[in-house]
């Protein structure tokens, strides 16, 4: 579960639409839902290039996030606990992802009654293009590789985002990628928030 809890809740051009329930650049303005076995998650665009992402999940707390553009989280709450993540450069120089890309970002994890003890670094690594499909619905994605390491350089995490700028959303997960072991965690259907 530690994919959907640090979020799902990753320049395309935008997603091709089969069927009336498709979300697109447009559609995604006003919020739309991605769903996956036990998980709910209901994206809707704030201010500052930032994203709320309403986690509900079948057998843990609601939880919300807030990701910038959708790809890096930056805050986290829920009944188990309150995260922030500042960063110490500007996110919006990141964006709009190209292909190729690649960045470093420094950040401080800030929770209540708790010390950051150093700083992480976020690497993100824009490895190309792909198409993913949920349900009836496909989109271009962005293939994001993001390492996330302590201050010593030791790795914490490592996945690639399938990241859906148009949308403004990582629409699934790669770990452990050309291995053996690589899975695939992702949301399978979408839709509009109801209006």
């Amino acid at each position: 579960m530690k994919a959907a809890t640090i979020g799902m809740a990753l320049l395309a051009t935008a997603g091709t639409a089969h069927g009336a329930e498709c979300v697109d650049a447009m559609t995604a303005k006003t919020g739309f839902v991605l769903e996956m076995p036990g998980v709910r998650s209901e994206f809707r665009p704030a201010a500052g290039g930032m994203v709320s992402v309403a986690n509900t999940y079948q057998s843990e707390s609601p939880q919300t996030q807030y990701l910038y553009a959708g790809l890096i989280e930056v805050f986290r709450d829920s009944t188990t606990g309150h995260l922030a993540m500042i960063p110490l450069g500007d996110l919006k120089k990141l964006f709009p992802l190209k292909a190729g890309a690649k960045s470093t970002t420094q950040f401080v994890e800030l929770s209540p009654k708790k010390q950051p003890k150093g700083t992480k670094t976020l690497e993100l690594a824009v490895k190309g293009k792909e198409t993913f499909s949920l349900g009836g619905c496909k989109y271009n994605v962005l293939a994001v590789k993001e390492t996330i390491k302590n201050q010593a350089g030791e790795t914490l995490d490592t996945f690639t985002a399938l990241y859906a700028p148009d949308l403004g959303a990582s629409l699934a997960r790669r770990y452990d990628e050309g291995t053996n072991s690589e899975s695939v965690v992702g949301y399978e259907t979408i839709k509009p928030l109801p209006q």
